[in-house]
Formats: C-alpha cells, sequence, structure tokens
C-alpha cells in the first residue's frame, strides 16, 4: 500500500469528529453555549484545590498555593545550582549552535531542534496574550516580576530538562522516551535506594501518574484551545466575519495541526525548526519597530514599571497583587517547573545530560527576558493599559481576557497595516505551540495507557483544537492555567528530591571544561 493510501484513513479519523461537530455547530446555534458552560464547571469544581489560598491582604488579594509552590521551587534550585542560569548562560549559546553536536551520539534531535521544539510550545500566545493580560490585571509592575520569574526559572528548567535526559529510554525502535513521569518514577526509585526509605518507589509512581494525567489535561487547555482561542481572537481584528464563523477558524487549524502530529517528534521538530526563527523574527522586528519610535520614551516606561512593581495601589495587597499576576503569567509563558519541556529535551542527541540542561536554561530567557519584556514595554508606552492614555481603548480587551485582542488594538495604535502582520505572526505561534503540546500530551497518553493508544489521543487533541475557537476566553484561561501549572505540584515536589544528584552531576560535567574540556565539532 502506498503512503498516501495509508495516511488518508488517519486523517479522516482525525478530521471527521471537528467536521461533524462544526456541523453541529452550525444547525445548534446553543451548542457553544451549552459547551461553554460545562467548562465553566469543570474549572469551578477544580479551581479551589489548584488555587487555594495560603495567604490573604486585608483588601482580599490572594497568593495562590500554585504560585507560591513556582517562586520557591525555582528559588531553591537557583541557590542550589550556583545560580548556573549565570554562569552557563554562555557555554549554553556555544552548545545551540551547534559547537560540541557529536551526530553518533544516541538521541533523535539535535539540540538546536530540541530547544526550537520546546520553544514552538513556549513562545506562543503567552508572550502575547498573556503579558497584555497580565499588564491589564497588575499594571506595569506585573512585567518586572515576569522578569524575575523568567531568571529563576531558568535554574529550573536545567534542572528538569537534565533529568529527562538522565532518565530517558530508548526504545528497540530507536525512539527516544523520557520526560517528568519517568524521572518521577524511575529517578526517586533511586532516591529510594540510595536514601533507605521504601516509600520512595510509590510515591514516585504517584507523583508520576498524577503528572502524565494533568500534562494531558493541560495539552488540551493552554497548549491548544488557548492558543486556537487568543489566535482567533487576534485575527478576528483583521478578519472580522471570522465572528460570525468561528467555527471554521477552528476547522481549518485542526486539519493543519492533525497532518504535523501525525509524524511524530522528527516531524514536529523539524516543523518547529522553521517556525520558531520565523515567528519570532516577525515579532520581535514589529516590537523593535514600535519601541525605536518612541525611544526616548523607554526610560520613561522602565520607570513606571519599577514604581509600578514596588509601589503599588492599595499598599501591600496591590503589591502582592501585581507580584502574583507577573509570576502567575510567567509561568504561564515560560513553563519552567512544569516539567512539559523535559519531554523534548529527553530527545536531543547527547552525552551528557547536563549539556541538554543547560541549552534548555535559555528557554525562559528568550520567552519570556526577551520576548515578554518586548511586548510589556510596547503596552506601558502606547498606554493600553489601566490608568494609561489609551485605557478606554484597552478596557473591552481587558474585561474579556482578550489579551490578543488587546496586543493587536496597541499595535493597530502605531501604524494601520500592522495587526494583519501580527495575525500572521500570532496564527504560527498558535500553530507552533499546538503541535509541541500534541507530542507532550501524548508522550504522557503512551506511557499511562501505551502505544496502540496514541492515535486516540491525536483524535480526541484535533478535536480539542475544534473547540477552543467556539468557547469564551475566561473559561479557557482559566482552565489553561489550572492544567499547566497543575503539573507544578508532582514535578517540583520531585525536583527537590533529585536535585542533589544533579548538582553532581554539574560539579562534574564543569570540572571537566574547565580543566580538560569537550571535543568541538564546530
Amino acid at each position: 500500500m502506498k503512503p498516501l493510501q495509508r495516511l488518508l484513513p488517519l486523517l479522516f479519523a482525525l478530521f471527521a469528529p471537528s467536521t461533524l461537530f462544526a456541523q453541529e455547530a452550525v444547525k445548534n446555534e446553543n451548542f457553544a453555549t451549552w459547551v461553554d458552560d460545562k467548562a465553566g464547571w469543570v474549572v469551578e469544581k477544580i479551581a479551589y484545590a489548584f488555587f487555594y489560598p495560603i495567604y490573604t491582604t486585608d483588601d482580599g488579594t490572594i497568593i495562590p498555593l500554585v504560585v507560591a509552590w513556582l517562586v520557591v521551587g525555582a528559588v531553591i534550585f537557583t541557590l542550589r545550582m550556583g545560580f548556573i542560569n549565570i554562569r552557563a548562560f554562555k557555554h549554553a549559546i556555544d552548545i545551540t549552535r551547534g559547537k560540541f553536536d557529536n551526530p553518533n551520539d544516541e538521541g533523535e534531535v539535535s539540540h538546536f531542534q530540541a530547544l526550537a521544539s520546546a520553544l514552538s510550545a513556549t513562545v506562543g500566545l503567552g508572550n502575547i496574550a498573556g503579558v497584555a493580560i497580565a499588564v491589564s490585571l497588575g499594571g506595569p509592575g506585573a512585567i518586572f516580576w515576569m522578569i524575575v520569574a523568567g531568571f529563576l526559572g531558568m535554574s529550573s528548567k536545567f534542572v528538569e530538562c537534565t533529568l529527562g535526559q538522565k532518565y530517558r529510554e530508548t526504545r528497540p525502535d530507536g525512539h527516544i522516551m523520557g520526560g517528568a513521569m519517568y524521572y518521577l518514577q524511575n529517578g526517586m526509585a533511586d532516591f529510594g535506594k540510595n536514601a533507605g526509605g521504601m516509600i520512595y518507589r510509590p510515591l514516585g509512581k504517584f507523583l508520576a501518574v498524577t503528572f502524565a494525567f494533568i500534562c494531558i489535561g493541560a495539552s488540551f487547555g493552554g497548549g491548544n484551545t488557548f492558543q486556537v482561542n487568543q489566535s482567533l481572537n487576534a485575527l478576528q481584528e483583521t478578519a472580522p466575519w471570522l465572528a460570525e464563523n468561528r467555527w471554521v477558524y477552528g476547522l481549518i487549524m485542526a486539519s493543519l495541526t492533525g497532518v504535523v502530529i501525525i509524524g511524530g517528534i522528527k516531524r514536529i521538530a523539524h516543523t518547529a525548526e522553521k517556525i520558531v526563527p520565523l515567528m519570532c523574527a516577525i515579532y520581535v522586528a514589529s516590537c523593535l519597530f514600535i519601541l525605536f519610535r518612541h525611544f526616548g520614551e523607554i526610560p520613561s516606561a522602565i520607570s513606571k514599571i519599577f514604581h509600578s512593581a514596588f509601589n503599588p495601589g492599595a499598599a501591600w495587597g496591590g503589591f502582592i497583587g501585581v507580584l502574583v499576576t507577573g509570576f502567575k503569567r510567567a509561568a504561564f509563558s515560560n513553563e519552567a517547573g512544569v516539567g512539559s519541556a523535559a519531554i523534548a529535551h529527553s530527545a536531543a542527541r547527547t552525552e551528557y545530560p547536563v549539556r541538554e540542561g543547560i541549552v534548555a536554561l535559555l528557554e525562559p530567557f528568550i520567552d519570556t527576558i526577551v520576548v515578554c519584556t518586548m511586548t510589556g514595554l510596547v503596552i506601558v508606552i502606547t498606554g493600553h493599559y489601566e490608568g494609561g492614555s489609551m485605557a478606554e481603548i484597552a478596557a473591552p480587551f481587558a474585561a474579556e481576557d482578550n489579551g490578543a485582542g488587546l496586543t493587536s488594538a496597541v499595535f493597530a495604535s502605531e501604524i494601520s497595516w500592522f495587526p494583519y502582520i501580527l495575525s500572521g505572526a500570532v496564527v504560527l505561534f498558535a500553530f507552533s505551540t499546538m503541535i509541541s503540546w500534541s507530542y507532550y500530551g501524548e508522550r504522557c497518553w503512551a506511557w499511562l495507557f501505551g502505544d496502540g493508544a496514541s492515535m486516540l489521543y491525536r483524535v480526541i487533541f484535533v478535536f480539542m483544537v475544534f473547540l477552543g475557537s467556539i468557547i469564551t476566553s475566561k473559561n479557557v484561561l482559566a482552565f489553561g492555567d489550572l492544567m499547566i501549572l497543575g503539573m507544578a505540584f508532582p514535578n517540583v515536589l520531585g525536583l527537590v528530591f533529585l536535585m542533589g544528584g544533579v548538582r553532581r552531576d554539574l560539579n562534574s560535567y564543569m570540572e571537566k571544561l574547565k580543566k580538560v574540556g569537550f571535543i568541538e565539532y564546530k
């Protein structure tokens, strides 16, 4: 049978559910409302546990458990690894550009391809919509705390991606299997042997299973429905007819996603290494254009960011609010500490697990410190935030949590045709994020239910792409937060137990780098 003939049944299986539900949506105007109501009910039931308030100020501002969990973990990893986010930065760049790439090393993709695959999942609508939402909710000061979260998150990424490499498994067919579910299960078992505790093996298994289920939910939420929903919101600014035909966009994106995810990590990596540099170049160039036009206003904008970060309104409650908003949106954007990137980085060709961890620490830097900061500066300079000169324009978008639409309005206020460029970038951001998250979710699904169940996951994932086009932003954003941030609970706990081994491996690697060096191939 020819490859195309074998592919056609798969494509039909992937696209048929979306087509049927698209037809239903047209026939029944209440379908979208029914789905949205159900989504809201699910979100409400889960939110209380994940966002349990561990501290509440006098004015009602809360610190959710998950945010504190991520922050404390990131601080611990930064200190325990001796500020690896600073001292290994240059080496990370050398590795990424292929200086130490040995083609004979075991793995499926290069360091750069692994980084591109992981970045395609993180550099996405969180950088566009998420930043806009953060600034509209927390003011300019949220940008400062996003940068701090990105800096600390570099250490979290290093630890989890090193472990992803260390505990990966190679199948007889050559495919690499790795990620948090592997190091939580096997790493905790090894830790128990050394620590002499019988509890660590079952604890590791429990954490791994919990992580896998939440990761699957995250792939459907933040890595799927949020992306298509927010990209559609931005696209509607230039194509208003989509407002009444949202399902059309959902069906197109579902079809394109289905074609790519059939090919697995290699096709995803090859697609990502082409899309990620392009979309980053387009978006960063757009931001730089506006920033250069307002070059003289940048010092004032930076001053507003710092002042709002430490002296927001409502005194202590305001400070806590802007800090939480910044860290929350940064975590959603760069995914540091949630364990997702370890799945992509586990497939990289390398002899040293630490080396891939060092590559991974670049992700929060690129994603949050560079791209998110640019977005935030543009929003502050143009006044599109609460209290800014363009606050009236921003208000409707902020009320609907339509961050992509708000960012589009920001660019439109500067150059009328910029939203068309942004729309293209947004679609690329959303598409690349979805194909990478499909791989994360599928690996967890296969780990739980076996490789034979992968096709079922792909069918569900493609249908969820369509679903994201018809439910509201608020429920999509809330569900995405719940799932992606929820992954941090089992992951960070496991990382705390396993970070001692990572530190020993790091010391050995850095000592060899300093005294002997490594073979250079470029």
